[in-house]
């Protein structure tokens, strides 16, 4: 059953001088349960489509497109994003201390949202706090229910804020690189727990990051952006194993492996283009050793080359040929 759908989603961000559209013809779907994963390189608009989706957005942005919500069971339908952000869509931030309020102990942090959203008593949503925290596995809950964030390691205050996305019963979690700022040990516990959530409760979660390899790890299904634009989507490991767009193609001969331990790994020359000056055509053509003459002026068009695996790219058979 398909819990989101979104389609042509657009964000344009007007400034002082100029209007940019850093999330451009946005397009996909979720599946109840399904955990979907937004790949790409930074400032390619990922965490933007996330943002907009829950009305996140900066200062002067406009969203449009069509962005639709099952939550009851009873199909489809449009959504204010303000309305369901904290009920039915929750939102797990990169950086926990910046997000986390420092004015407020970790207890009560968690139980705002079903005070406010669930009227709930004080009492009640202290007890569900304490819950929450034994769920995402912080240890002596009732003693850091106390504390206040600054007093938990990165790892604590990352399970405290997904406790605090958990504390409203969402049915869709949006992740925006909540592991990047820690180490190594602490992000595998912390993917470990999204997995487990996922599996328990049921929970639709999109994932975005830029780490392949993590992504290759959670997710069904993948969305790789570039530019602001989708590139290509589709079962993760099938879009590894037979990718259908260049850029995915590179950005997945950029990963470095176990088994390949001799040799350089693959990069991709240039740089993205400035949003300010996208060129017609392919924004990947400039930098894509596959492209030709007519990349330049095509039109972007998601298609479906076998089922449920899309790409934009008009010429998804070079990559199965030399390149001259």
């Amino acid at each position: 059953m398909t819990l989101l759908s979104v389609r042509n989603l657009r964000l344009e961000i007007r400034r002082a001088h100029d209007t940019i559209v850093p999330v451009d013809d946005m397009s996909f779907e979720v599946e109840r349960g399904e955990f979907l994963g937004i790949a790409g390189e930074s400032g390619c608009g990922k965490s933007l489509t996330l943002r907009a989706l829950v009305g996140l957005t900066p200062v002067g942005a406009t969203r449009s497109g069509e962005c639709r919500l099952n939550l009851d069971g009873r199909g489809l339908a449009n959504f204010d994003p303000a309305k369901v952000r904290g009920r039915g869509v929750s939102f797990v931030f990169q950086e926990p201390m910046s997000a986390l309020n420092p004015t407020m102990r970790v207890g009560d942090l968690i139980a705002e949202g079903p005070i406010v959203h669930e009227k709930l008593s004080a009492k009640a949503a202290g007890a569900r706090a304490i819950e929450l925290m034994k769920d995402v596995g912080i240890p002596e809950p009732e003693l850091r229910a106390r504390m206040w964030p600054h007093q938990l390691s990165g790892g604590l205050r990352q399970r405290v804020m997904i406790a605090v996305a958990l504390s409203t019963r969402p049915k869709l979690l949006l992740c925006d690189e909540p592991t990047t700022a820690l180490d190594v040990s602490v992000q595998d516990q912390i993917l470990g727990l999204l997995q487990e959530l996922r599996v328990r409760s049921k929970i639709s979660i999109i994932f975005v990051s830029h780490d392949l390899a993590v992504l290759s790890e959670l997710c069904d299904r993948l969305v790789v952006m570039y530019a602001g634009r989708v590139m290509e989507a589709g079962p993760v490991d099938e879009l590894f194993r037979t990718p259908y767009h260049p850029y995915t193609q590179a950005l997945a001969q950029s990963m470095p492996s176990f088994e390949a331990r001799v040799g350089t790994l693959m990069t991709i020359p240039g740089q993205p283009p400035d949003p300010t000056a996208f060129a017609n055509g392919c924004r990947f053509a400039p930098r894509c050793r596959f492209a030709m003459p007519d990349c330049t002026e095509a039109r972007h068009q998601v298609r479906s080359l076998t089922p449920g695996h899309d790409t934009a790219c008009i010429h998804p058979e070079s990559m199965r040929a030399p390149v001259q």
